[in-house]
């Protein structure tokens, strides 16, 4: 196992941003502090050799001016918020409202556009970085000073683990994911349209014409929705259960049986044969096929197009903390909390 660091960019106020690489000999990732992005995952594959599939800016220049959240440790509360505000303890907490009247990703303030603190760690994982910092009282409208950090680590067995943890002084939300857009055939070949997806969620979030939650919790069966014995990504695009988001951006209930040890999802790309799996030990995650991508520019003189690339965001539910049948986000003060992802790659 091998970590290095190297300078990757300077900001406007003259701090230095740096990039960690993260290699076993097989699988490669970089990592930056600056907004905790993950800017690169090199996995070989059985006849195409080594490619690069997660979707990231070409330089730290363009990572800066990006609101795509591009491989980003997203919180204080990811997913959305509906109103932009929410009451606890009596106390009413109003959020900015940055997308359609809800607070997304935090607001204006996002932790993917800050410095973090950061060490090279190694433990029985992996070996890695971690990633800290202290999130104020009242940042991004939020009560608590939050210490929070996450760490992303990579073990012999050519998985990348994604733990989080935090503690705050006073009761708040959280809600933490990593926003990494995946393509399986390498970034910038094409959508993930032949991608096959399997997830095992019987359930998914219906959502208002402002995707916020509604409340209520849907079966996936006969739907387009469904999962659960695999399917391809784009097989359902088109539906037209599907055009007000051009897509998948649907919060999934991930099936209780189906703890962090244990995969449940998997993502299979038939060209390469390569394969991921995801393990977690949140209730929720967020399917979603890049919708909005455009005509982004990508590393290495690629072009981003809509679909081109998928995110697996592992998180609690979005607006829980307006909507009381949801598990609870609230971290009490003075409780630690801790969560791990899994991303596991075969070729």
């Amino acid at each position: 196992m091998d970590v290095k660091r190297r300078k990757f960019g300077l900001l406007s106020d003259g701090s230095k941003v740096y990039l960690y690489t993260v290699s076993n000999g097989q699988v490669e990732f970089s990592a930056t502090n600056y907004g905790c992005v993950i800017t690169s995952l090199i996995v070989p594959s059985k006849d195409r050799g080594f490619q690069d599939i997660v979707l990231a800016p070409p330089t730290f220049d363009f990572l800066v001016s990006s609101y795509a959240c591009f491989g980003a440790f997203v919180g204080r509360y990811a997913g959305r918020i509906g109103g932009a505000s929410f009451k606890l303890n009596g106390i009413e907490y109003v959020l900015d409202k940055n997308l359609k009247g809800s607070c997304l990703h935090g607001g204006f303030f996002r932790w993917d556009k800050q410095l973090w603190n950061s060490e090279i760690i190694e433990n029985s994982q992996g070996k890695g970085i971690r990633f800290f910092r202290t999130s104020p009282d009242g940042e991004q409208g939020m009560p608590g000073n939050l210490e929070v950090e996450v760490s992303y680590m990579l073990n012999t067995s050519n998985e990348l683990i994604i733990h989080y943890g935090a503690l705050s002084d006073k009761d708040t939300p959280i809600n933490f994911t990593n926003h990494s857009y995946f393509n399986l055939k390498g970034q910038g070949n094409g959508t993930v349209e032949n991608h096959i997806l399997q997830m095992n969620c019987s359930s998914y979030l219906e959502t208002d014409d402002c995707q916020v939650p509604t409340g209520k919790i849907l079966p996936v069966e006969k739907s387009v929705f469904d999962f659960r014995i695999g399917k391809s990504m784009g097989e359902d695009l088109s539906s037209s259960e599907l055009t007000a988001t051009g897509g998948y951006d649907h919060c999934f209930c991930i099936n209780e049986d189906f703890k962090y040890s244990i995969p449940f999802a998997t993502v299979f790309e038939p060209e390469t044969k390569r394969t991921m799996t995801v393990a977690t030990d949140m209730p929720a995650v967020q399917f979603y096929t890049a919708n909005g991508m455009g005509k982004t520019i990508g590393k290495n003189g690629s072009i981003y197009f809509d679909h081109g690339g998928f995110c697996l965001e592992t998180q609690f539910f979005p607006d829980s903390p307006n909507k009381p049948n949801f598990p609870n986000c609230i971290l009490k003060s003075g409780q630690r909390f801790s969560s791990t992802t899994i991303y596991g790659f075969k070729w």
